[in-house]
């Protein structure tokens, strides 16, 4: 089986300066892993070069099929139609509907069959229980409820990998574990995602094999120790 994402001897940089060094990673389909440490430990680093948002500079480094070290610019949006990406604040449109978000990625990445949008608009949002909120504005939804639609934007392309970056950042407990709870769903339907995330809680309630940026590296951490 060939990795979704496979990392070595990476070296992670922020402004040119030296973040995290000699990562080895290996990502199988199906993975569900947390990455934690401290804010500026490199979580957020370490999530962007894999989606190609900072440069890869050292190392050796394949996700879902592209060449890291050798991804030209013009291949950038072909890698992340194979990734989902699910940020902190959202970045919903706040202009649009749900379903007018939906729309906008479809078009933005390709799709042209009215028929086959609205099926996949009405399947993402059914995937995360939110079929009703499809008319609604962003600001008419709770935070629970913007999340979860990101997550099923996420999902329009059906990607090979997920990437969460502190999901749960802005939310409650209760709406944290709400939306925990969609992501591992996603994940027991096949959906490879890792997850950068500072809410311990939440990887107690939810255990997976967890890996901590601190001091420069990133190694893995039992469970009972996080």
């Amino acid at each position: 089986m060939t990795p979704v994402v496979s990392l070595r001897q990476v070296t992670i940089f922020q402004d040119q300066r030296e973040i995290i060094s000699n990562v080895d990673l290996t990502v199988n389909q199906g993975d569900f892993i947390y990455i934690i440490g401290k804010t500026g430990s490199g979580k957020s680093s370490l999530m962007k070069t894999l989606y190609a948002d900072l440069p890869l500079q050292r190392g050796e480094a394949s996700i879902v099929g592209f060449d890291l070290a050798k991804l030209k610019e013009s291949q950038i949006p072909y890698l992340r139609r194979k990734i989902g990406i699910v940020f902190q604040d959202f970045k919903l449109l706040p202009d649009r509907s749900v379903h007018d978000n939906m729309l906008f990625v479809l078009k933005a990445t390709g799709w042209t069959n009215k028929e086959e949008m609205e099926s996949k608009i009405d399947e993402v949002l059914a995937s995360v229980d939110l079929r009703a909120v499809a008319r609604k504005m962003p600001h008419q939804m709770s935070g629970g409820e913007q999340q979860r639609v990101a997550i099923a934007r996420a999902l329009l392309n059906d990607p090979e990998l997920i990437l969460a970056d502190e999901p749960t950042g802005n939310l409650d407990p209760q709406t944290s574990v709400e939306v925990m709870e969609v992501l591992r769903k996603i994940n027991a339907l096949g959906k490879t995602i890792i997850m950068a995330t500072h809410d311990y809680a939440l990887i107690m309630k939810f255990p997976s094999k967890t890996l901590k940026c601190d001091n420069g590296t990133i190694f893995e951490v039992v469970q009972r120790t996080v």
